[in-house]
This record gives structure tokens, sequence and C-alpha cells, in this order.
């Protein structure tokens, strides 16, 4: 069953709010960096289209960690099989989970994937001086807009009907991540989820 409480506190909050700021500000700058120095086509479209699949990816792991249950995590966390503590305090912790991933991340790659269209247009402006730019603007608009919502409502199905799943993946990564570093990024507040 999942948890219906919420862990999310004022100093939350306002830390996700500073947060997001800044990294949307890194995300932007590193985005205008890649378009400036970057005049392939065929590059500018990759990094869109990576940066559309991670708001894509952030919105599944959002919707998964509300949807899933800890029931399955608990049978593997017993078998010790890694990853699944992981999954547990993810689910424990679903609220911010979701708001860090479906409204941090997503929100920022919807953002900097509208600032990459509208430089990816540029770029196009240049092979097409005849083009519209309005034109070019508003298909490409269009066209990110489509992918995007359309990728988030089948990443919705797949976050429902797959939530358990997903966040055992999810959890994996975060213990390689932590077997990697050395540094374990559920420790520090998994006595507090319990």
């Amino acid at each position: 069953m999942a948890n219906n409480k919420s862990s999310v506190s004022a100093l939350f909050i306002i830390s996700v709010s500073v947060a997001s700021f800044l990294l949307a500000v890194a995300f932007f700058w590193l985005s205008q960096i890649i378009s400036d120095k970057i005049q392939s086509l065929v590059i500018s479209v990759i990094f869109l289209s990576f940066i559309v699949l991670v708001g894509i990816l952030a919105d599944i792991i959002g919707v998964s960690v509300t949807a899933a249950s800890e029931v399955p995590l608990h049978a593997k966390a017993a078998k010790k099989v890694p990853g699944a503590a992981e999954g547990v305090f993810l689910i424990r912790n679903a609220d911010r989970v979701a708001n860090l991933m479906n409204d941090v991340v997503g929100d920022i790659a919807g953002t900097v994937s509208g600032a990459l269209g509208i430089a990816l247009v540029l770029q196009l402006m240049a092979y097409w001086r005849d083009s519209s730019q309005f034109l070019l603007n508003m298909l490409l608009t269009a066209l990110i807009a489509s992918v995007t919502v359309g990728g988030k409502a089948y990443g919705k199905r797949i976050a429902l009907v797959h939530a358990d799943n997903v966040v055992f993946l999810v959890g994996r990564f975060l213990n390689g991540i932590t077997r990697f570093t050395g540094r374990d990024l559920t420790a520090r507040t998994r006595k507090n989820s319990r």
C-alpha cells in the first residue's frame, strides 16, 4: 500500500525552489554553450532529444514512486538484493521524489528543450535563409511539445503498470552510484523514513 503521509516541509520547499533556480541557470547556460559552439544540426538534435528524454524519464520515475508498493521490495531487501532497500526508501519518500522528478527535473527539461528549440531554429535559418523564422519556430515548438506530451503520456502508462519494476530499477541505479562513489545517497534520511 502506498504511503499517503507527506514528508514535505517548508525547508524542503525552499530548498527545492533554490535548487530549481540554480539547476535551471546551469542547464540553460550549458545548453547555450553547446548551441553556440556546436554548429552541427545532427548533434543539436541529439542533445535536444536527450533533454526531452530526461524529462520523460523523470516523469516516469515520479509517477512510479507514487504508485509502487513496498511489499515486493521488502521481499527483495530481505534477500539482500542490491537496489531493494533504495527502492523502499524512494517509496517512503514518494512525495519528495515525485516533486523532485516531476516538478524540478521535468519542468527544467521542458524549459531547456524550448530554449534549445529556439537555438535549433537559428541554426536551421543559416541553412535555409529563405525560410520563415516564425514558421520554423512554430513547427519546432509544436514538435517538441507533441513529443514531450506524447512521451509523458506513454511514460505514465509504463509507470502505472510497471511501478514496482521502475522503482526497483531506480533503486539499483542508486545502489550502483553508492558502490561506485562510496557515498550512500539514502543513508542520511533512511532512518527518518521508517
